[in-house]
């Protein structure tokens, strides 16, 4: 969204930040949250989590790190950006601080480690090096949509939560609170994205966010509002998150091609 929304001008260094991104900073951001975690229960897409190995934790360290050695190459304002989001991610999983033991800084860490801060690396990869005041919201819009669905997963969780004395969203709010928040996150996120394409300039997909965007919407909370909150519905959510993912690349990727 990053790239789509300021236009990509250095496309080699854009599709090589992408990729470190998503797999050395994310993927081995996963590995150090499942190391402390040791979920046995459904998690991440994964019905049965496998047990933590010793060598899992330095290898978490050692994909961000190597990371952040290449981000290098795109400049400082991504090297920096890219820091931020390890620092986050660190704050949500790491036993001290465990950020992700408090239903409203755990929104926090992950709002601006894969909401804001990836939005933001995607700029910077982009070739640009100064981040304009509308863009900042454009930001805030991408991490409420992302965020918008992040507490579902808790609900399947809630065992493990608990045995760990974590005070999850789903946990201090239950169901009905991660149904709420679906809703107040994820319409405002999209007409904030809109509105922020609008102002750059990009009228037409200002226009075909929100009319893709609205009616997806809908579908998901009609589906949240048929959620019990029963493990075997876990196969169903992690579908929907998979599919809601999947229609979002495919509207970015058709908007790079048309536009």
């Amino acid at each position: 969204m990053g790239g789509l929304f300021s236009g990509v001008h250095d496309p080699a260094m854009y599709l090589m930040q992408f990729g470190n991104v998503h797999l050395l900073l994310f993927g081995g951001a996963t590995a150090f949250n499942s190391w402390y975690d040791r979920d046995t229960g459904p998690i991440g897409g994964l019905r049965n989590p496998p047990k933590m190995q010793p060598w899992m934790l330095p290898a978490s360290w050692l994909l961000q790190i190597a990371g952040a050695v290449a981000a290098l190459l795109a400049g400082w304002l991504f090297f920096g950006l890219y820091l931020l989001s390890m620092l986050f991610f660190w704050l949500y999983s790491a036993p001290g601080p465990r950020w992700k033991g408090h239903p409203v800084r755990s929104l926090i860490a992950i709002g601006v480690s894969t909401g804001t801060g990836s939005f933001l690396m995607g700029i910077a990869a982009a070739g640009h090096e100064f981040v304009p005041l509308h863009v900042i919201g454009a930001s805030v819009g991408v991490a409420l949509v992302i965020l918008s669905l992040y507490p579902l997963s808790q609900v399947y969780q809630m065992e493990d939560d608990r045995n760990r004395g974590d005070q999850t969203f789903a946990i201090r709010y239950g169901l009905t609170g991660v149904r709420r928040f679906f809703a107040g996150a994820f319409f405002p996120g999209l007409l904030i994205l809109a509105l922020a394409l609008g102002y750059e300039g990009q009228l037409a997909i200002a226009l075909l966010l929100p009319a893709a965007g609205l009616p997806a919407g809908v579908l998901i909370a009609v589906f949240l509002g048929r959620l019990t909150g029963k493990r075997e519905e876990y196969t169903s959510v992690m579908r929907i998150k998979y599919l809601t993912s999947l229609l979002f690349v495919i509207f970015i990727l058709t908007c790079f091609v048309i536009f």
